[in-house]
């Protein structure tokens, strides 16, 4: 029997399975079979980004699963990401477009500004000058959000949020705009708890969503010397205790923070690991133990960004 994954509910009304499966780093030649595996297995949330460069892969795994009659359209949760090149107003609704193209979709379940700041349009999803720097663009995302509440209005995605803003940003999004965002998607994981970020979006009733909640160890930057989350002593011996997998723990760590999860696997055993975690619950003590484990750890800085007088991390939270 397929896993029955609880919902989370937005502001709005609107709900979001707590746990879905992620497609950043996962190759065009992978995602298909993977997303395949994952609606049998159970997932009904399905994470992608128009810069992952796989959405057309992705698409056709969820139409054949469609076609197949082992889910619905309405079942399942498909967000998408704007990317920095596509920030102008006019330029969100024909990037929705062509994500929708892309998935084979008519409409998205959430659609996400991917981050704050702006990239020079047109062109290279990341520009660069003669020296490797990003070329910027000056767009305010306020003005991006103004796009967003645009396709909202006209039916082509269900909610719309944000990825990687802080605490300042997202006020300035809500006193500035008509729709709130629904979720916070960031980089959420024992290394880089974002406790402070995640009270903030509570206390605003914005979901958080966590990615790379496993510490995102096929990052292509990693070092060799670099700290392994899922290879921590303490969090293995927590991992005994529980009779779990040290990822499991460590997923259901932001399920029991009240966080929707989105872990990436390509691996047909470890997709059905990852959601194997509504059998047990962390007691609060554990919570606060793994809590313990941060070091401000980020792993997604995008700190050839920082001159952009948008980029997030300049602040504490």
């Amino acid at each position: 029997m397929p896993v029955n994954v609880p919902k989370v509910k937005f502001y709005n009304g609107n709900e979001v399975p707590i746990f879905g499966l992620g497609t950043w780093k996962s190759k065009p030649g992978e995602v298909t079979q993977a997303v395949k595996d994952a609606i049998d297995i159970g997932y009904r949330h399905i994470d992608c980004a128009h810069v992952y460069e796989n959405e057309k892969e992705v698409g056709i795994a969820i139409n054949a699963k469609i076609s197949e009659g082992v889910v619905k359209r309405d079942e399942l949760f498909v967000t998408s990401k704007l990317w920095c090149t596509f920030h102008r107003t006019d330029l969100v609704e024909p990037a929705i477009k062509q994500t929708l193209s892309d998935l084979g979709l008519q409409y998205l379940d959430l659609y996400l500004i991917h981050w704050p700041m702006a990239y020079k349009e047109g062109g290279d999803l990341f520009p660069k000058n003669s020296d490797g720097a990003i070329i910027m663009s000056d767009v305010d995302y306020l003005d991006t959000w103004k796009g967003m509440e645009g396709v909202l209005k006209k039916g082509l995605t269900k909610n719309i949020g944000v990825s990687n803003f802080n605490s300042e940003q997202i006020e300035r999004v809500i006193k500035n705009s008509s729709v709130k965002p629904v979720t916070n998607q960031i980089e959420c994981h024992p290394y880089l708890t974002q406790k402070k970020l995640s009270a903030f979006c509570k206390e605003k009733d914005i979901v958080v969503t966590a990615y790379s909640p496993l510490g995102s160890p096929d990052r292509p930057w990693a070092k060799p010397d670099d700290p392994k989350l899922l290879d921590d002593a303490k969090l293995i011996e927590l991992a005994k205790k529980y009779k779990k997998t040290a990822a499991q723990i460590v997923i259901r760590y932001q399920i029991d923070r009240g966080h929707v999860v989105i872990p990436k696997s390509i691996t047909k055993s470890r997709i059905a690991e990852n959601i194997d975690v509504f059998d047990f619950k962390l007691s609060p003590e554990d919570i606060t133990y793994i809590d313990s484990f941060d070091r401000n750890g980020r792993i997604c800085g995008l700190s050839d960004t920082a001159h952009s007088p948008y980029f997030p991390f300049n602040i504490p939270f």
